[in-house]
């Protein structure tokens, strides 16, 4: 809890892309059930509306749209100004935004994909991460939550690397950040029940059920663990186990293992 307030550091304007779909959606929804007013960045205009007219209405929270594409760098621009405004201040910055990615990396034809990849859940992230860090810290409080992945502790495919930067990047700026009144989480999860995968068309069939997480319940635990202090969420039990044999497992092993989850993806 927070060491002046007594409350949680959750209050205030939280600012979440990809917010009208996925993970993004979950943490919108549990954001507001918290109280917090709202700034949902996402592409899809229509969406944008809806889901910003059900949040107000069903928890009575007032919610900002900001049309935007993050693979744009203009856009991303348009939404770091959001963060730097003292008007009605973003307390609360989610770095959701993404998309899988299982295309392969050795093809021309398939490069600016991968570009674009990079964009968004890497240039994104860090200029929006890195903004609200300077100005919640001028500030004295402020979290920041960035969406990693188990994905990015093994090399499956380009998705694995960016997530892999997005992990660590994450833990340096919550380093730097520690003593400023700033909290930085870094978010982990395995497979959960979304869109996400539909959308990459990613084939998910021989994934075990007991391996899915719930959207709401891996949010609500994230939050649960700002309000802890913790820097890092491990979404289970049991993907903190997987996390815990990728780290110390024999690289052979690792690498076996993640040849035969490349094997089950559909490129």
């Amino acid at each position: 809890m927070s060491e002046i307030e007594g409350l949680s550091p959750l209050h205030g304007r939280a600012l979440v892309t990809g917010g009208t779909s996925g993970i993004g959606y979950a943490f919108s929804r549990a954001l507001a059930a918290r109280g917090c007013d709202l700034v949902l960045v996402a592409r899809d205009a229509e969406r944008l509306a809806s889901v910003a007219d059900a949040l107000t209405r069903r928890y009575g929270v007032d919610v900002e749209v900001l049309q935007a594409d993050l693979s744009d760098q203009s856009d991303v621009e348009r939404v770091a100004e959001r963060l730097r405004t003292d008007e009605r201040p973003v307390e609360v910055l989610v770095n959701n935004a993404g998309h899988g990615l299982h295309d392969p990396i050795a093809s021309g034809d398939h490069l600016a994909i991968h570009t674009r990849a990079v964009d968004v859940m890497i240039r994104a992230v860090l200029v929006l991460a890195g903004t609200a860090g300077h100005v919640m810290a001028e500030r004295g409080h402020g979290v920041i939550i960035n969406i990693g992945s188990v994905a990015g502790m093994i090399a499956q495919n380009n998705y694995s690397a960016i997530k892999a930067w997005v992990n660590t990047f994450s833990d340096a700026l919550s380093l730097e950040l520690e003593g400023t009144g700033v909290r930085v989480l870094t978010l982990i999860p395995g497979w959960v029940r979304t869109e996400f995968h539909d959308r990459a068309a990613i084939r998910t069939s021989k994934i075990p059920d007991w391996l899915w997480l719930d959207a709401d319940r891996l949010v609500r635990d994230a939050l649960n663990d700002v309000d802890r202090g913790k820097d890092r969420s491990l979404p289970s039990t049991r993907f903190a186990i997987i996390a815990f044999l990728i780290r110390h497992a024999p690289r052979p092993l690792v690498r076996w293992g993640t040849a035969m989850l490349r094997r089950g993806a559909k490129h």
